[in-house]
């Protein structure tokens, strides 16, 4: 609550002062008025004891209410006491002025037409002041006039004022004081300020209130012999009106015009420029002159004759009443309530009645302060008005008995607030005088507030407002407020709602001003408490008061926190806030139409979720064409998938720059938003579209329309080739010759809806670009709720919205970088990074590749070859070289090998065409393999080379601008069966080397759908047979067992194995076993089928150094076409598998050199057990389709590493291992030397006896027979060999004798040997037996350890298979 500059002790005795008239001749009008003052306003700041300085507005309302109180009947206390009567020196005849000023005075106070002023009593006082203008007049004239007029009206009744010491032309250094000015203001405006809407002003007829006296001028209108102003007071209450229709307050409203007009002539105008400070004096003690010679003795006289006439009339006239009384109503008169009294409020006494003369002393008494004394007689009074039910006088009886109770020093009597009460009600509801009952309010609510009873005095502010005058409920209800929230406990809420109240009451009243304030007091309150639908209300009234007061920047502020905060309103209401809202903006920016746009407030954009994509739009499938995947704004990011592109881009960035990556290579971000790395400028092409999606969201539940919305830019073209241009110049927006900015005409976001907008920019020009925000058109679509394609919207014509109404603004695209978190500083502190996705760099133009496949398969068979073709399509003006592809699956595609020899035509798209290199056999080479051979060099898997870089063989390898070139490309489908997902990733660079981008990359993501075929599973044993054709050891025998795993789904029917061939270094398929009558092996579903195989080492020729990476490869034909396995698809995918195989990480030996000798041992005896023998076998498949069948061809590979391991053409799951206990040991001694194992040891020597099959002996003759047999000894390994041959050897089992009985060898029973590298030695052994009979003559053991180790690794030798001897009699 604005603090009372006076306390109430101060403000009663203040507003009721003794009136006194003033009354001038034209003459002396004329010297005050060269001061620009009348007489009254002269004299004004000089009747007060005190002068404050402006109040607060409810001050002024009270202070100005209570002076215009217009005068009545039934009370006295401003009516006039005394009369000035003013004439001038320099008048011909002043005295003779003074009579007829008199007599003028006496026909205002008698002549019934007057109903104002009002005055106290008959014999008015009247006091003749002759004012001497001293500058002008003569001095001894005045002195003598003066004389005369003591002598006839004397001492005490007349004075002489001297003024105008100096003429107001007459130039002054001296800064003489002007005390008038802020009366006069308070006069004309009364502190309220000009609105445009109208003005609402407080006047007063009554100029001056003081502790001491009240003055006012009644000369203005003396010549018109009748002046309106006195006929009616401007507040009367006019009795013969309805009572709603009152003037109840001072709402006197006066034009604008005339208000400016005053306001205008106040400014400027210097009061008092005639008077020096001596002039100011002279008048102060002619106010004290009057007071105490003149006004207060003629109170005193008043009072005394008061007292007599009552002292001397109480008898008669008591006992007469009471008599009357008693006569003709009984004895007792009984108490009426108030609403019984009401018909008798309309009483009226005479003006000699003894009541009204009682009344005139307590209000004399109450004048001049003397509380005690006129507590008394109102209180006396009051009886006699209740006794008579004279309401209206009773009631302002009880009113001043409750102030003067209140007043007495030393407090005698509480205050009796029902006094009050009574009196409120009596006024309000008997006398319908609200201006009456108003006045009781707002002093007993001053007297309760100084008492601490704010509660008491909200209920009594409260109860009086009405619907019958905004401006004093808004006032009341402002006031009651401010009780509220000063109670010992404030009552914030209830000030909160009654601050409400009153500015809806202020706002009614026409004070938006105050109305404005008293909302955004409340809002305080409201402010961030969760009732979401009061602060709607209260931002809503805010801004329209705003905007009617011009306010328009306050306005849009209210309005937009409507929009902005999340809304529990009705689509409806929403609807009128937004229209509201941009009603408002739109006189804003029309307000300064040049200005810069102004920041809109919806859509909501989520800036962190701004996506920024660099480059064309992909294009879509056309037929058999399908475009690469590339990157879209369409996919969803996906870290681990990110995280492989950048695997693949490293891997062909370090194979481009010879195995190491550049420090500076960053990896090509085509696509940025809030996962990717932002905080380095990034890099666009010139020419090539960027592409912004903002992400939108409408909180509202009405649905927005954007027109014209488009990408707010700065550019600045830059040269970076050279120096940067000496002037930089800066562009925005409109120079679509260096940047083309796509606009989108309409985008509409539906109620509650999430959606983005893709926005393009096309640079023509390099430099520096810089996307600001978006700009668009804000609006709604004209009657209607929703936006679905349903039904038709009203005002909607081919996807054209009528817009209600819309403006235009922008909004910021501000994105806040992530948080850094790598120095203690960061981390202690809150300090974010940059991100720098919306400030590319146009760098120069670059090629730009695009890929299309041909043909390309969805779903394979497992190893099914399939021939597809790629177009590589410049669609840039810059040649592009360096073409390479990179894949974490090579094994999956080929474009074929080096060499045209290599790499079969291109053969017809018939249904039998096929993919591999065949050639046609004659049917007598069936048996035997058929022999080629082929580098890995040639297939671009060499040594040291990355297989996963594929340089991709352009003609002249370079592709020129719009040039296109198909390639075919060999697809095989993976072997686990499943969806696929294989990675391409594209690399070529420039012609021209440019310094900002080194390279460019394309991707994609090929999805392949494979299906069960077949499971390929072998192994490889060394053969018995020692010798082959050629002499050579070293024959293996190789099984392969082929399943066919198909469920035909697929239309599979059955499957042939058209060839088997081998791929190794030293080894090849010689012919196969078992070879049936069916040259053809068929294989249906669920079905296995068996083959057996020779190997042989290939000769000496043949056989390759390691780095040659010659690879041997024989075909063994199951048909009469051979497929040539050593060329492109069969060897491309061959080498493919081999190099992944090799891949897999193999068990490594440490190098300490302590233990060298025995890891050597150790790797020696290791590959005795080592083959390195590839089995590809090559397939095809009858499938019907469509009542048509096709045939599908491919190969399994099958990777034989050690003797006897069976090895899988499919990958084997891994059984996850077994919960076992921990188990604690100490670390020191966990350094175990790796031993070989048995099974290796067992295989350094190989073993063979030979010996008859069947041998006849004639026991009868001989009873010992007697076999020679050979022991053929073969050292595997490529070291000296030791071995011990023992003899000795008993089989013990009973099983073993029952089947073979037992023999013995004769001769020495154990040899030592020592076996040179690879060498085969014959031992020469006599097997003796004694009857016929089936001999297992594979006893011997054989034992061996590499003969400079130390270490005995030493085991017993496998035994060969059992070597049965038949032993028959003759």
């Amino acid at each position: 609550m604005a603090q009372c500059v006076q306390s109430v002790q101060e403000l009663i005795p203040d507003s009721f002062v003794p009136c006194v008239a003033a009354l001038c001749s034209d003459e002396a009008e004329r010297l005050t008025r060269l001061n620009h003052l009348s007489f009254a306003e002269l004299l004004k700041p000089f009747s007060r004891l005190t002068s404050e300085a402006t109040t607060p507005w409810f001050e002024s309302y009270r202070e100005t209410f209570l002076q215009s109180m217009p005068a009545s009947d039934h009370e006295f206390l401003n009516h006039y006491l005394a009369c000035m009567l003013v004439a001038s020196s320099s008048e011909a005849e002043p005295v003779e002025q003074f009579s007829k000023l008199s007599q003028e005075q006496h026909r205002i106070q008698h002549n019934s037409d007057y109903s104002y002023p009002k005055w106290f009593i008959p014999n008015t006082l009247k006091y003749y002041v002759l004012l001497h203008d001293v500058s002008a007049g003569d001095e001894q004239r005045a002195e003598s006039i003066y004389e005369e007029m003591k002598q006839k009206y004397g001492t005490q009744g007349c004075y002489l004022l001297k003024i105008n010491s100096r003429t107001s032309n007459r130039a002054s250094d001296e800064q003489i004081p002007d005390p008038w000015s802020q009366y006069l203001q308070k006069n004309s405006i009364q502190n309220q300020e000009s609105y445009e809407d109208g003005h609402c002003t407080i006047t007063s007829n009554k100029n001056s209130d003081s502790n001491l006296l009240s003055l006012d001028g009644l000369d203005n209108e003396v010549k018109d012999g009748l002046p309106n102003n006195f006929r009616a007071h401007p507040l009367q209450l006019d009795p013969s009106g309805d009572p709603s229709n009152s003037i109840d307050g001072p709402d006197h409203v006066k034009s604008a015009s005339s208000l400016h007009e005053t306001k205008k002539a106040n400014t400027g105008i210097i009061h008092g420029a005639c008077l020096t400070l001596t002039d100011h004096d002279r008048i102060r003690q002619f106010i004290q002159e009057f007071t105490f010679r003149g006004l207060l003795p003629h109170i005193e006289k008043t009072i005394r004759q008061l007292n007599d006439q009552l002292i001397s009339r109480k008898g008669l006239s008591r006992s007469l009443f009471s008599a009357t009384k008693k006569w003709f109503s009984g004895s007792k008169v009984p108490e009426k309530s108030i609403n019984e009294l009401k018909n008798t409020s309309g009483l009226l006494y005479p003006p000699e009645a003894p009541e009204l003369q009682i009344r005139k002393m307590a209000d004399l008494c109450f004048l001049v302060q003397h509380y005690d004394l006129a507590y008394s007689c109102y209180h006396t009074a009051k009886k006699d008005f209740l006794n008579d039910q004279a309401m209206l006088y009773a009631a302002g009886a009880l009113e001043m008995a409750a102030v003067s109770a209140f007043l007495q020093p030393g407090a005698p009597r509480p205050y009796p607030a029902h006094y009050m009460d009574t009196a409120i009600q009596t006024y309000r509801d008997i006398c319908k005088n609200m201006v009456l009952a108003e006045r009781c309010v707002l002093l007993s609510a001053e007297i309760l507030k100084s008492q601490g009873k704010y509660s008491e005095a909200a209920a009594l502010l409260i109860r009086l407002t009405s619907e019958d005058s905004d401006l004093r409920s808004a006032l009341l209800l402002e006031q009651a407020a401010h009780c509220f929230i000063n109670m010992k406990s404030p009552m914030v809420r209830k000030y909160a709602f009654h601050m409400i109240l009153a500015g809806h009451r202020f706002s009614k009243a026409g004070q938006k001003k105050h109305a404005l304030r008293c909302y955004c007091q409340a809002m305080q309150v409201y402010k961030g408490k969760g009732w979401s639908l009061a602060e709607d209300h209260i931002n809503f009234t805010i801004g329209r008061q705003s905007y009617t007061l011009r306010q328009l920047d306050n306005a849009v502020s209210a309005f937009r926190h409507i929009l902005i905060n999340e809304s529990k309103q009705s689509a409806a209401q929403q609807g009128a806030f937004l229209r509201e809202y941009l009603y408002v903006y739109k006189n804003v920016s029309q307000l300064s139409p040049d200005g810069p746009l102004p920041q809109l407030p919806l859509p909501y954009i989520n800036s962190s979720a701004t996506r920024v994509f660099f480059g064309h739009d992909r294009r879509p499938a056309d037929g058999e064409k399908q475009a690469a995947t590339h990157i879209s704004l369409d996919q969803e990011y996906d870290s681990e998938s990110s995280q492989q592109w950048r695997e693949l881009e490293e891997q062909v960035v370090a194979v481009v720059n010879k195995g190491v990556i550049p420090s500076n290579f960053h990896p090509t971000q085509y696509c940025l938003n809030s996962y990717s790395d932002n905080s380095r400028f990034p890099l666009a092409v010139v020419e090539e579209p960027i592409t912004v999606e903002v992400a939108f969201r409408n909180p509202l539940k009405v649905p927005l329309l954007l027109t014209d919305l488009s990408l707010l830019w700065k550019f600045q073209p830059k040269d970076f080739s050279g120096k940067d241009n000496e002037e930089v110049k800066e562009l925005v927006t409109d120079e679509p010759e260096k940047i083309g900015t796509e606009v989108i005409s309409e985008f509409v976001i539906n109620s509650e809806e999430s959606k983005v907008a893709r926005l393009k920019l096309f640079p023509h020009h390099i430099g520096e670009l810089h996307i600001l925000g978006v700009v668009y058109n804000l609006g709604t679509i004209q009657g209607s709720m929703a936006v679905d394609g349903i039904g038709a919207l009203p005002g909607c014509h081919t996807g054209k919205h009528f817009l209600s109404m819309s403006v235009r603004g922008r909004q910021d695209l501000e994105i806040q970088g992530p948080r850094l978190n790598n120095t203690k500083e960061e981390k202690t502190s809150i300090k974010y990074g940059p991100d720098r996705r919306l400030d590319p760099i146009i760098t120069e133009e670059m090629p730009l590749l695009e890929v299309f496949f041909i043909h390309f398969p969805t779903g394979l068979l497992c190893g099914e070859i399939r021939k597809a073709y790629v177009e590589f399509v410049n669609v840039s003006k810059c040649p592009l070289t360096g073409l390479k592809v990179v894949s974490k699956r090579p094994e999956f595609f080929t474009f074929g090998g080096n060499t045209a020899v290599l790499t079969p035509l291109s053969p017809s798209a018939s249904e039998n065409c096929s993919a591999y290199k065949t050639v046609v056999t004659d049917s007598t080479s069936v048996c035997t393999a058929l022999i080629s051979s082929a580098s890995s060099v040639d297939f671009g898997i060499g040594i040291g080379s990355q297989p996963e870089v594929i340089p991709v063989p352009l003609p002249d390898t370079v592709l020129l601008p719009g040039a296109s070139v198909q390639l075919p490309m060999w697809l095989r489908g993976p072997d686990e069966e499943g969806v696929h997902e294989i990675n391409f990733l594209f690399y070529y660079e420039s012609v021209k080397k440019q310094p900002k981008i080194r390279h460019r990359i394309l991707r994609h993501t090929a999805v392949i759908c494979t299906s069960r075929s077949l499971n390929v599973r072998a192994t490889v044993c060394r053969s018995n047979s020692l010798e082959d054709e050629e002499g050579r050891g070293g024959n293996m025998l190789v099984f392969v067992d082929v399943e066919n795993t198909n469920t035909s789904e697929a239309g599979v029917k059955e499957f042939h194995i058209v060839q088997v061939s081998s791929s190794s270094k030293h080894w090849k398929l010689q012919k196969s076993v078992n070879l049936s009558e069916n040259k053809d092996a068929k294989l249906a579903s669920r079905e296995k089928g068996k083959f057996c195989f020779k190997a042989i080492r290939c000769k000496e020729k043949e056989v390759a150094t390691q780095s040659s990476e010659k690879y041997t490869f024989a075909d063994i034909i199951f048909g009469n076409e051979q497929i040539v396995s050593s060329a492109s698809p069969c060897a491309d995918f061959f080498y493919r598998s081999l190099s992944s195989e090799l891949k897999k990480p193999q068990a490594q030996l440490s190098l300490h050199t302590e233990k060298q000798s025995v890891e050597d041992a150790v790797r020696l005896i290791q590959k005795c057990n080592e083959v390195d023998l590839n089995i590809v076998v090559l397939w095809k498949a009858y499938v019907v389709e469509d009542s048509k069948q096709l045939i599908l061809e491919g190969q399994h590979h099958v990777i034989l590493r050690t003797i006897g391991k069976e090895a899988f053409s499919y990958p084997q799951k891994q059984e996850p291992p077994e919960m076992e206990l921990l188990k604690f040991f100490r670390p020191e001694n966990t350094t175990v030397s790796s031993r070989p194992s048995v099974e290796q040891l067992s295989n350094l020597i190989k073993t063979s006896l030979h010996y008859p099959e069947s041998f006849n002996h004639p026991f009868h003759q001989k009873s010992l027979c007697l076999v020679p047999v050979t022991l053929l000894l073969s050292n595997c390994s490529k070291a000296d060999v030791d071995v011990i041959v023992d003899l000795r050897h008993k089989t013990t089992s009973p099983e073993a004798l029952e089947i073979h009985g037992s023999f013995t060898w004769l001769g020495q029973t154990q040899y030592k040997l020592q076996l040179k590298s690879q060498e085969i030695h014959s031992l020469q052994l006599k097997a003796c037996f004694v009857h016929t009979g089936v001999y297992n003559l594979g006893t011997p053991r054989v034992f061996a350890k590499l003969s400079d180790q130390v270490t005995v690794f030493e085991t017993s030798q496998q035994n060969s298979m059992p070597a049965l001897i038949i032993i028959t009699n003759v």
